[in-house]
Parts: structure tokens; sequence; C-alpha cells
């Protein structure tokens, strides 16, 4: 996960600026764990009791993390009703400090290994995501993606020593497999496209909230429910062939786009480990290093079992 800076870090001219949107003088702040944004993610409390969660970061802890909190931004405004996530309070951004000010939602992300209640309870969620339309303006899934479904194409242009030996020994097909799910992405539904247990948020009376929204996008129906079951195969104690078919005849999606998808992570876990880390976020390669690991075994189970 990601080294934070907490909301002392922060200079005074971003804290008042956040403290003018919650409505006064922040009294305590407790970060929170998880995410990979070097940035501050504090669950903040005014002297009279009003509460919210802060998001803030500067290119000077990693170049790219205040674009993604101005993209946050820009789509929690848009989002349509009733989808669940976090209502925006407002921003702040002078060039250099981006923040954002979210409602503090209570609540607590999934047990993992995934309990079966709670993993029925987010699969129905997606579910209803799923029929959502993207907002105007949302780039395509098939544009988001492209450079990460690229990466099977990167490995043959330059493959490590180390690379597994199955890959080496089908590394065409699953450049054309992961050319063919880059191709299904298409579609109009509203898609997180990072869903995962600490996305995620159960509160108390069993609602769902789905936080972290910059990279969401347009595409088809089956694709937050996809990255679901990653995240699923991540932490084990699931049948995820079963999950996969289940997903195929839940979405109607065809099978075969499915796992030609799946062949696209997997590429993008394997390309991506084996880079050094990037500014900020010392332990994100050691967590695609660990999806890679999770997620190439069940491709080849699917490849050898046949996509249908």
């Amino acid at each position: 996960m990601g080294v934070r800076i907490g909301w002392r870090d922060l200079p005074a001219h971003v804290r008042a600026a956040v403290e003018a949107i919650v409505g006064g003088t922040v009294v305590e702040a407790l970060s929170q764990p998880g995410g990979f944004s070097p940035g501050t993610a504090d669950r903040v409390r005014t002297a009279d009791g009003k509460r919210a969660f802060v998001k803030a970061v500067s290119p000077a802890q990693n170049e790219r993390s205040p674009g993604l909190i101005r993209r946050e931004a820009e789509v929690l405004a848009a989002l349509p009703d009733g989808v669940p996530a976090p209502r925006l309070l407002g921003r702040h951004d002078d060039g250099d400090w981006a923040a954002v000010v979210l409602e503090d939602v209570e609540g607590r992300h999934p047990v993992t290994p995934w309990l079966p209640a709670e993993l029925d309870l987010v699969r129905t969620a997606l579910g209803d995501l799923s029929r959502a339309t993207a907002p105007p303006g949302s780039p395509a899934a098939t544009d988001r993606l492209a450079e990460d479904f690229a990466g099977w194409d990167r490995i043959h242009a330059d493959p490590p020593a180390d690379l597994d030996p199955w890959v080496v020994a089908h590394l065409d097909e699953l450049r054309e497999l992961a050319g063919r799910g880059l191709a299904a992405l298409t579609g109009e539904a509203l898609v997180h496209t990072d869903i995962r247990a600490d996305n995620l948020l159960i509160g108390p009376d069993g609602a769902l909230t789905i936080v972290d929204w910059p990279w969401a996008c347009r595409g088809p129906v089956w694709l937050d429910t996809l990255l679901l079951l990653i995240n699923v195969r991540l932490h084990g104690g699931h049948d995820t062939l079963a999950l996969l078919t289940g997903c195929a005849e839940a979405t109607g999606a065809d099978p075969d786009d499915l796992v030609a998808a799946l062949a696209g992570f997997a590429g993008f876990f394997v390309d991506a480990a084996r880079q050094p880390p990037p500014t900020g976020l010392p332990t994100v390669r050691a967590f695609q290093r660990a999806h890679a690991t999770a997620v190439l075994p069940w491709l080849r189970e699917l490849r050898h079992r046949g996509a249908r």
C-alpha cells in the first residue's frame, strides 16, 4: 500500500480550504489504511461534530496522484442518483495540491477470504450498478484499459528471464486473447473498474458503499463483477471457475470474452510487477505480483478446460 502523509502534513492553506468546505475547525483526523495513494486519507471531525473524509495530494508525493484526485471529483459530481458512492462535499485545487472532501461513510471492508453472504451482497450491488448508464463524456473502457491489456505484447518484446514456463509456451495465444478481451470491453454501463475489498464498505445497516472512483468509465455490464472475482481469487476460499460461469450466466456475457479479459488483466499484472515502483508507492509492485500469482493458474485452468 502507499506510504501516506497525514492531515498535519498538509500546507496550512489546504487545511483551511478543507475546513471551509466541512464548516468548522478540524480537531481530530484519523488516517485510514489501504489504497495506493501517498496522499492523505483522513476521517476528520470538527469541533462542533461535523465529519468528512478528506483526500489530498501534490506532485511531490507522486506526479500522477493529483490527477486521480481531480478525476475522482469529476466522476463523483456526475454520478447518477442511486449509485452507492460517497457524496462529494467539495474540492480544492490550487494547481499544486488537489483535495476532495467527501461524506464520511460508516462501514468496514468485507472480510477476506470472502464470506459467501458478503460476496452475494456485493455481486447484487454490482448487478444493480451495471444497470446505470455512464455519465456523458465518460471514457470508454476500451481506451482506459488499452495500455494495460498490451502487457503481453510488452513481455513478448522484452521477456524477463524468470517468465513462467507456461506463459512462454502460450505467449502468442495470450497476446491474441488479450486483444479479444480488449475488444470485448465495449458497452455503455457505468463501471467502477477498480473493484476489490478495500474499495468497498459495508455499513452497520448492511448497505454497501463503493469508494475510490477515479477509474470509472463506460463498459460492459460484467466488467466490475469480473474484477470482483479476481479479488476473490486473490484471497482464496472459493471455486472461482464456478463463479466465472455464474458471472457469464447472470450478465449474459460470452464466457470466452470473460476469459479473454482475464488474460488481458493477467498480462497487466505480470508486466507491471517487474517495473520499478512508482514514487511514493513502494508496495504496489508486490501487490501486482500477488495478483499475477493468483490469476495465472486460474487462466491456465480455464484454457485447459476450454473457454466454454
